[in-house]
C-alpha cells in the first residue's frame, strides 16, 4: 500500500509519516483550535484535501473488518497508525517477529537435491525481515545462487559420466553378444552339417 500511495501523489505519503498540518490558529492565550473554513485560503484547502485523499485511499483499499478500526480517526496518520499495530503489532511484536525471522535466517539450511525451493523460502525469510527494517545484504543470496549453479553443473557432470559408463557397458555388451551371437551361428552351421 505505502508503494500505491506514493504512486499516486508522495505528498500523501509525507503527509502519512509526518502527520496533518491542517490550518489552525493560536489564540492569545496560547491554545491552538483549527482555522474556521470560511477563512481558508488556497493553501489550506490544498493542505485539507491531500489529509481527505489519504483517508479516501486507506478507507477504500481496506475490507470491513479494517475498516471498523478506523472509522473514529480525524487524520490519515491516524488510520494508518492503528492499521500499522493492527497488521505488525508493537514494537515487542515486531521484535520478537524479527527474532523468529533472524533465527529461521540463522539456521537455513539447504537440502541438495532441492535448492530452487530452499532459495524461495530463504528469499521470503529475507522478505519478511526487511519489512521489519531488519536489511541483510544481497552477498549471502549470490553465494547461494552460485552454489546452486555450480552445484547443477556437478550434477549434470555426472550425468554425462553416467551415460558415458552406460554407452561403454552397452558397447562392450554388444560385443560380448554379438560373439556369442558368432559362436551360436558356427555352432549351427556345423550342426546343419552333420
Amino acid at each position: 500500500m505505502t508503494i500505491f500511495i506514493k504512486f499516486l501523489d508522495y505528498n500523501l505519503w509525507d503527509l502519512i509519516v509526518d502527520g496533518p498540518n491542517l490550518p489552525s490558529v493560536t489564540l492569545e492565550n496560547g491554545d491552538v483550535i483549527p482555522m474556521p473554513m470560511n477563512t481558508y485560503d488556497d493553501n489550506d484547502r490544498r493542505r485539507v484535501q491531500i489529509n481527505a485523499k489519504d483517508k479516501h485511499i486507506i478507507i477504500c483499499a481496506k475490507n470491513s473488518n479494517d475498516f471498523n478500526r478506523i472509522p473514529s480517526c480525524i487524520f490519515a496518520k491516524e488510520m494508518w497508525d492503528r492499521l500499522e499495530v493492527t497488521y505488525e503489532g508493537t514494537n515487542q511484536v515486531k521484535e520478537a517477529k524479527v527474532s523468529m525471522l533472524v533465527h529461521d535466517y540463522e539456521i537455513f539450511t539447504m537440502n541438495e537435491n532441492d535448492i530452487k525451493s530452499m532459495l524461495s523460502i530463504f528469499t521470503n525469510i529475507i522478505n519478511a525481515l526487511e519489512a521489519l527494517d531488519k536489511t541483510y545484504s544481497n552477498n549471502l543470496l549470490g553465494s547461494l545462487m552460485t552454489h546452486e549453479l555450480s552445484m547443477q553443473k556437478k550434477y549434470d557432470d555426472e550425468e554425462k559420466e553416467k551415460r558415458k559408463k552406460k554407452i561403454v557397458a552397452l558397447k562392450s555388451s554388444l560385443i560380448e553378444d554379438s560373439e556369442e551371437d558368432d559362436e551360436n551361428e558356427e555352432l549351427a552351421l556345423i550342426t546343419r552339417k552333420f
